[in-house]
């Protein structure tokens, strides 16, 4: 029992180096990897915020991955930094144009190439859409999404709405997923998932679900 857990990290790990190296949209020469339990640790250094979000998502396709503790920092050339300003501009026309966030329902805070989302939105697709469009900016560095989510008007009966989308998605096993309304439009998600797109495919079907404002992921990958 010793030598299999050194041995199958090390084979964990050339599998993320791999995916890293046939992602197209990283450069993974800059970026370190190491495994330890399921747990992938992410280093290095990459050239924009798209690409470090890019280098997580390709090790979260590798089979066998729990865990990512992303510690991989965005370094932008002197001669290409952008000042908070114009990228807070940029971000506001950003937003202004997407069709799927509601118009100065969002709002813009920059510092130090950090861009800060604030403000109140009725759903988490329209929450997660603006966040999407701010972070293929030039010169961000990262991007905190506090935009919090209205109460809904008529949230009904939360938990059973959502077990009954478990029940009706191909990806989720939901018989080993439970589901607890917190009250408040707050609900907690435990179980098993077998890989990273069923737990994906879970908190979209909550998220889902008129009336839930936030939720607990007590979800762990088998």
């Amino acid at each position: 029992m010793t030598m299999e857990k050194p041995r199958k990290d090390s084979l964990l790990q050339q599998d993320v180096m791999d995916e890293l190296d046939f992602e197209p949209s990283v450069n993974a020469a800059h970026i370190g990897v190491t495994a330890k339990n399921g747990v992938i640790t992410l280093t290095g250094h990459v050239g924009s915020y798209a690409e470090k979000i890019a280098a997580e998502d390709a090790a979260r396709r590798v089979s066998g991955v729990h865990a990512i503790a992303q510690e991989i920092e965005v370094r932008y050339p002197s001669d290409k930094k952008t000042s908070d300003d114009e990228i807070a501009a940029r971000a506001l026309s950003v937003l202004k144009w997407n069709a799927v966030v509601p118009y100065d329902a969002v709002q813009v805070k920059v510092q130090d190439g950090w861009v800060t989302l604030l403000g109140a939105v009725d759903w988490q697709f329209q929450r997660v859409a603006a966040e999407s469009g701010i972070r293929r900016l030039s010169g961000v560095a990262g991007v905190l999404n506090e935009i919090t989510l209205k109460p809904g008007v008529n949230s009904g009966d939360v938990k059973r709405k959502i077990e009954d989308a478990l029940k009706r998605s191909a990806e989720i096993e939901a018989a080993s997923i439970r589901v607890s309304a917190l009250g408040n439009g707050k609900v907690a998600l435990e179980g098993k998932v077998h890989d990273w797109q069923e737990r994906d495919a879970v908190k979209r079907a909550a998220w889902s679900t008129a009336g839930v404002t936030s939720i607990e992921d007590h979800l762990k990958i088998a």
